[in-house]
């Protein structure tokens, strides 16, 4: 696999659906890490904490980044709190890198809310999960919220499609994708490697896809993804940007050892209270994210001890 032969190194803005609204919609692609909120003990947004991950990430070579996600702990966030941290990483990263903004809510209302809230910001997309609360809309409902939002935010969009029970199928994706002009892709979500394969297959160039699968991130950019938006990146970014890179030259052999690397470490991290182990992580390499934000629990004695073993095996302790 050359680099010339993957599609995110072919990417033209006139060959994207939706490039035509914002022009920083063309420059998602690599490695996205989904940065965590840091929090206070007492539950405090730390900006400071913020704005030197944002230093950290952008040493490790990053390509963008996410903000309030589900790393993010954006669940969590108020609309100001999200708006707030939005704001500071784009001001942070001062036009070096595009940053997605995450937008988590039930009802078409509160995501064009909180959409406008980030739409002078600068932001190069929205990152957006279906409506999800207990009840799945219908394939037509999904549709036309997604054509609400991007028409009421005036935003790009990509689909966070990461909800089991509102789980949208690679055929479904490439409806809303072709159908709203203001989705422009998917962050592909749920280790679900045949649907990301099908989705890659039916869209062809029609819009960008993001991998999630974090445990395969070298397949991924094998069958043609974009990039990622991955919590395993803002575990160990430095490794995945070598991996990306490794993968568009055709370095086989150094991106297999990088996701044998990376492998062990996604399995010492991803549990229920995924975003205080990346936070752990974090933390055992130099870099501090501050607290989860209650109820989630830090991590355990067990979950960091594998953490560490992982870190250790990838060479990434300090």
């Amino acid at each position: 696999m050359k680099g010339s032969t993957l599609k995110g190194s072919t990417l033209k803005g006139s060959t994207l659906k939706g490039s035509t609204l914002k022009g920083s919609t063309t420059a998602i692609r690599g490695i996205v890490p989904p940065i965590v909120t840091p929090f206070t003990e007492t539950g405090g947004v730390d900006l400071d904490l913020l704005r030197l991950d944002l230093d950290a990430l952008t040493e490790a070579g990053v390509h963008g980044v996410a903000v309030c996600g589900s790393t993010g702990e954006g669940h969590t966030l108020t609309p100001a709190e999200a708006q707030q941290v939005t704001r500071t990483a784009v001001e942070h990263v001062a036009g070096a890198m595009p940053v997605i903004a995450g937008v988590i809510a039930d009802s078409t209302q509160a995501a064009i809310e909180r959409g406008k809230l980030v739409a002078d910001l600068g932001v190069a997309a929205l990152q957006v999960t279906p409506v999800h609360y207990l009840f799945r809309p219908s394939d037509a409902g999904t549709i036309d919220f997604f054509g609400a939002l991007g028409e009421g935010a005036g935003l790009d969009v990509l689909i966070y499609n990461v909800i089991p029970w509102a789980y949208l199928s690679p055929n479904l994706l490439a409806r809303v994708i072709r159908g709203v002009p203001q989705v422009v892709g998917v962050k592909q979500s749920a280790e679900d490697m045949k649907a990301l394969a099908d989705l890659l297959l039916i869209l062809g160039d029609d819009g960008i896809v993001m991998s999630a699968v974090d445990a395969l991130l070298y397949p991924s950019f094998a069958l043609g993804a974009h990039g990622a938006i991955a919590a395993i990146l803002s575990a160990a970014p430095s490794l995945c940007v070598q991996l990306w890179d490794a993968a568009r030259a055709g370095e086989n052999a150094e991106a297999k050892r990088l996701h044998e690397a990376l492998l062990p470490l996604w399995n010492a991290i991803s549990d229920d209270n995924l975003p205080a182990n990346v936070k752990t992580a974090m933390r055992m390499q130099g870099r501090n994210g501050g607290c989860p934000r209650a109820p989630m629990q830090a991590s355990t004695s067990a979950q960091q001890a594998a953490i560490r073993n992982a870190l250790e095996g990838a060479r990434l302790l300090p």
